[in-house]
């Protein structure tokens, strides 16, 4: 063992490497017998690919670059795409990103499209694609957009021919339903074919605020009749609807506290734990009805399970294996059950459960490790105590390698994670972005701040109106009981985050002192400007509930915006930023930095032409690790090594 000082020990985790292993499969299903999924593909611009497992255990690409399945509804996009056998081969339909049309495959041919491209505003997009081989369709959710305004847009169930007939013809598209809610996900077919349940819900609320679960009568024609809203309102949030096979309905409520199982009303498995979760994408599912009539769920506190669940007994038996991390998508196939697990020492693979045995094994994108896992960390499972004695979950990172130390006199620098969302969670999962830091000697403190999912709904409210104040005051306490403990360098403490974690980043070091630097990333710096008009419209009135309503407490949104108090940045800081972001425009970090020019506070401005939200190509991730690590090297005096020099300005 040598002794080496932190955030110089050399390590075999580059940033090449993480990038080649960031994103994870998403969207499993079967395709008569075949599990397929979408998977990443950074190192082919970013692109996400459809994947087979044929019987043989051999997995192919189905669709080759540049096709690219992922849907842009609600910007955060849903379920892509939909198989069937039809005369004993595959058929399938997806959504092209480029386009945002759905597309017609079967292999051996190329895609045909099945839907116009529309010159308005944001076009048409679809997601939850639901094959209906009876009718010769194909049942979506449809996002038209009516004019160029990021708002000018309706949502309607929809029904696309599958002859190709609509491909230049709008009005071959026919509408299910009418647009009378602004957001509904894929409609559900109870087992008989006559009815059909769906979510929906209005601005103000997001989805984890508030839901209406809608059911319908489906008609000869096909279209939803006497549509009613049968649970759910204002303050309960439905996550997920589906119906038994005797006919009931099945729904993920947390009218109780927490998101839970209800069969027509009626409580399956009351626990203080969720079996639902927010509803950030259409198409997640945490449970699947099996045709014996028990339930596949994914749930937990903080860390979720796979699990079956009996609804006559409410028990449930949980999968055996290495996975404490499941995410939200399961399909089901007679008794065998697939879903998407990771574990701190496994990053995420497809996994599959037959029920009748008990056996899970992975079945698809299997763990391989890239390096000798000892350089892995070793994670904690932390809960501090915040102001006003309240509970903060977090999951500690300590810096770890197998061949080197520190001198004993040192403390380790530590970096805050705050997660996006802000209604997000933190999984206890592998992740090489963090072991590119901790193998370096650098720790890593990921904060489910109040405000994330996981932990019930009044954790969840505790970020209600007090968003850039609860998850600032979580993050800094975390942060300073590590340092107080001992566990950390008081003066070598930085905090990053993306997205709604940018915005974190950035009120934390506008109103505190407790960081020597930040990274921010594609963040939210200008409430006022957000709430007017700089944003998509799922999350356009979200400040609603963050901040307070903007007509009654404009004051507040200047008070706790970064853009507005730049001149008390005195931390250096790295900002990236995706150019094609339409949730958090580049805009925001424009006006920002004009702001900061000329106040002598070092920092670096790094923009990603063809990056939108979300970083996804392997070149731009490399960039990122490399100049945060860089920025950590020059404020906190370390020495790794092979790393290029990030210029900062004044």
């Amino acid at each position: 063992m040598q002794t080496l000082a932190y955030g110089s020990w050399p390590s075999p985790i580059d940033a090449a490497l993480a990038a080649a292993h960031d994103g994870h499969p998403e969207y499993v299903g079967f395709v008569g017998d075949e599990v397929w999924w979408t998977a990443p593909r950074p190192a082919e611009g970013g692109r996400r690919t459809l994947v087979r497992r044929r019987a043989d255990g051999t997995e192919e690409s189905v669709l080759p670059a540049p096709w690219n399945v992922r849907s842009r509804v609600i910007e955060y996009g849903g379920q892509p795409w939909a198989g069937v056998l039809r005369d004993g081969e595959p058929l399938v339909v997806f959504v092209n990103f480029a386009d945002q049309r759905l597309y017609r495959y079967e292999p051996g041919g190329e895609p045909r499209p099945l839907t116009p491209v529309s010159p308005v505003g944001g076009g048409l997009r679809w997601a939850e694609p639901q094959l209906r081989l009876e009718r010769g369709e194909v049942w979506c959710v449809l996002e038209e957009f009516t004019g160029d305004g990021p708002t000018d847009v309706r949502r309607v169930l929809a029904a696309v021919p599958l002859d190709g007939s609509a491909a230049q013809d709008r009005d071959a598209v026919r509408e299910l339903g009418d647009d009378r809610h602004r957001f509904v996900t894929g409609p559900r077919l109870s087992p008989d074919g006559r009815r059909a349940a769906w979510l929906a819900w209005d601005h103000p609320r997001m989805p984890w605020d508030g839901t209406e679960l809608v059911v319908a009568e489906v008609g000869d024609d096909g279209t939803f009749r006497e549509a009613r809203t049968v649970a759910g309102g204002p303050e309960e949030s439905i996550a997920q609807v589906d119906w038994s096979t005797d006919g009931c309905l099945l729904y993920a409520s947390d009218r109780m506290g927490w998101w839970n199982l209800y069969k027509d009303d009626q409580p399956l498995c009351p626990r203080e734990e969720e079996f639902g979760g927010p509803l950030w994408k259409l198409g997640h599912r945490w449970f699947a009805p099996l045709e014996s009539g028990l339930v596949a769920v994914v749930h937990g506190r903080g860390a979720t399970a796979l699990g079956i669940l009996d609804p006559e007994t409410g028990e449930v038996v949980d999968a055996a294996g290495p996975w404490t991390e499941f995410a939200p998508t399961l399909a089901v196939h007679g008794e065998r059950v697939v879903a998407v697990g990771a574990s701190p020492r496994s990053a995420y693979e497809v996994i599959e459960l037959d029920t009748r045995t008990g056996r899970a094994r992975v079945v698809g994108s299997a763990h391989a490790d890239a390096v000798d896992p000892a350089h892995y960390p070793e994670p904690l499972i932390r809960t501090f105590t915040g102001p006003d004695g309240r509970d903060i979950h977090a999951h500690i990172y300590p810096p770890h390698h197998p061949g080197y130390v520190a001198p004993a006199a040192e403390l380790p620098p530590y970096v805050v994670w705050a997660h996006g969302g802000p209604t997000g969670h933190a999984p206890l999962v592998l992740d090489l972005e963090i072991a590119y830091f901790t193998s370096r000697g650098i720790g890593v403190a990921e904060v489910n701040y109040g405000g994330s999912t996981g932990y019930g709904r009044e954790y969840r409210n505790r970020l209600r109106e007090q968003w850039g104040v609860v998850d600032v005051e979580d993050c800094a306490a975390v942060a300073l009981a590590l340092a107080d403990e001992g566990t950390a360098d008081r003066d070598r403490l930085a905090i990053r985050g993306g997205s709604a974690g940018g915005w974190t980043t950035a009120a934390s070091l506008t109103s505190t002192d407790v960081y020597a630097c930040g990274t921010i990333i594609y963040p939210i710096l200008d409430l006022a400007g957000w709430a007017t008009g700089e944003t998509h419209d799922f999350e356009s009135q979200y400040l609603e509930s963050l901040v307070g309503p903007l007509a009654e407490v404009p004051a507040r949104y200047a008070q706790r915006s970064p853009v507005e108090h730049a001149d008390r940045v005195t931390a250096p800081f790295l900002l990236l930023q995706g150019l094609d972001d339409v949730i958090c425009p580049p805009a925001q970090c424009e006006r920002f930095l004009a702001r900061m020019r000329g106040r002598g506070v070092p920092h670096a401005y790094i923009a990603f032409e063809g990056e939108g939200h979300g970083f996804r190509r392997a070149e731009t991730m490399v960039r990122v690790l490399e100049s945060e690590l860089s920025l950590y090297a020059q404020v906190f005096t370390l020495n790794p090594s092979g790393i290029p020099t990030l210029e900062l300005v004044k």
